[in-house]
């Protein structure tokens, strides 16, 4: 074989070969070397600047508030969870298309801007929140959302509270006033001075009751919880809120019995709890008719001790159910006029009931009557050294209705 290339290729085209073959290595050994020099000599590119400066995404992660940052493009960059909770951000947008607008103003003239927004999303309550939105850095914009939406709750029920107050305070105030001018032009007539006189003794009676009812509903609001409650005698409360309202019981013809467990108690303030079944002992006394019989009773739950009135009264309607423990609300207004209720009585009993972590429950039927539960913390050891027993029946005795 090599003589037969031999005789194809001449020395001079084989020598011609070899050095090329020569100047292609030699190129590639130095091609190889300044391509290596270059790579140890390069200078490193400087790095990418952060998006967010550095602290700022360990700060939002334990704000308390909704806080977005948002970048040059509206994109958002970071977003704490509040914010996700609270609906502002969806993906990398702003929902919200008034904080957008207070973001794109910032980034223009870098004013701190603050400002109120309801928000409303489909299917969601109404929230008020307070929105603080600040230039960060040169392309950046943060922005502070904080739910105020509690706070504004309980201003309207403040003010709610008070218009209701002036309205109830001056029905009792001017039948009074305008009373006293009957007796002065009735002076001649002493049957009318006698009549007048006893009405201005109801309306005194009812502003009275109102008076104390809102003393003691804003002396519970203004309590703090109970830190340190003591054990009541359900026994004990029980009678004494009967016996409050045994003057009313005798003159409207309604008996009043106990029954159930004795020898329990709670945890809490004797003075609350005894005004909570007091309203209840009362309401059912005022709502039943002549000749019924109002229920007091007791019994151990799991974690409880319940506490239910019943009676036979005109019981409630079955869309009002919802609402009766607000203040002032009243089912039947003429109703409350002739009874003399203030509408507030029921509100207390739920503020009792939430103050002792309990709760108050109402089951009604109108013209059936109703029975209202209240359930507070009880106590393991019953106050009986013979456990708990069966509770004797007993009853205010009142004269029959004919």
């Amino acid at each position: 074989m090599d003589n037969a290339y031999d005789r194809l290729v001449d020395p001079t085209t084989q020598a011609f070969v070899a050095a090329l073959l020569g100047a292609l290595v030699a190129g590639s050994g130095v091609m190889a070397w300044h391509i290596s020099d270059r790579l140890q000599h390069k200078q490193p590119e400087p790095p990418e600047e952060p998006l967010l400066p550095a602290g700022v995404a360990g700060v939002l992660s334990v704000l308390r508030s909704s806080a977005v940052v948002v970048g040059g493009d509206d994109v958002v960059l970071k977003a704490s969870a509040p914010a996700y909770a609270l609906g502002l951000v969806r993906g990398q947008d702003v929902v919200d298309s008034r904080l957008a607008e207070m973001v794109r103003q910032v980034r223009r003239d870098g004013q701190i801007r603050e400002q109120e927004i309801t928000m409303t999303r489909a299917g969601y309550p109404s929230r008020t929140v307070i929105a603080r939105v600040a230039p960060l850095g040169s392309r950046l914009v943060l922005a502070l959302v904080e739910d105020r939406t509690r706070e504004h709750r309980v201003e309207e029920v403040r003010r709610d509270f008070v218009a209701n107050v002036s309205h109830e305070l001056k029905t009792p105030v001017g039948a009074i006033r305008l009373l006293a001018d009957a007796v002065v032009d009735a002076s001649d007539d002493p049957e009318a001075v006698v009549r007048f006189a006893q009405r201005m003794k109801k309306e005194s009676e009812r502003l009275s009751v109102l008076v104390q009812q809102i003393i003691e509903l804003s002396r519970l609001q203004g309590d703090d919880p109970l830190e340190h409650p003591a054990p009541v005698d359900v026994d004990e409360v029980v009678t004494a809120a009967i016996d409050t309202s045994a003057i009313d019981a005798q003159n409207r013809r309604v008996t009043v019995t106990t029954s159930g467990e004795s020898g329990l108690a709670v945890f809490g303030s004797h003075e609350q709890i005894l005004i909570a079944v007091g309203n209840l002992v009362a309401n059912a006394v005022n709502y039943s008719p002549a000749g019924s019989t109002v229920v007091v009773s007791s019994k151990t739950l799991e974690e409880s001790v319940e506490i239910a009135v019943t009676d036979q009264g005109i019981g409630i309607p079955a869309g009002e159910i919802d609402r009766i423990f607000e203040r002032f609300y009243r089912v039947d207004p003429a109703r409350h006029r002739s009874t003399g209720g203030t509408g507030l009585g029921l509100s207390i009993v739920k503020h009792v009931a939430a103050t002792h972590g309990g709760d108050v429950r109402v089951w009604s039927v109108e013209g059936q009557g109703s029975t209202f539960r209240l359930r507070l913390p009880r106590i393991a050891s019953e106050l009986a050294s013979s456990g708990t027993t069966s509770r004797t029946t007993r009853s205010t005795h009142q004269e029959e209705s004919p």
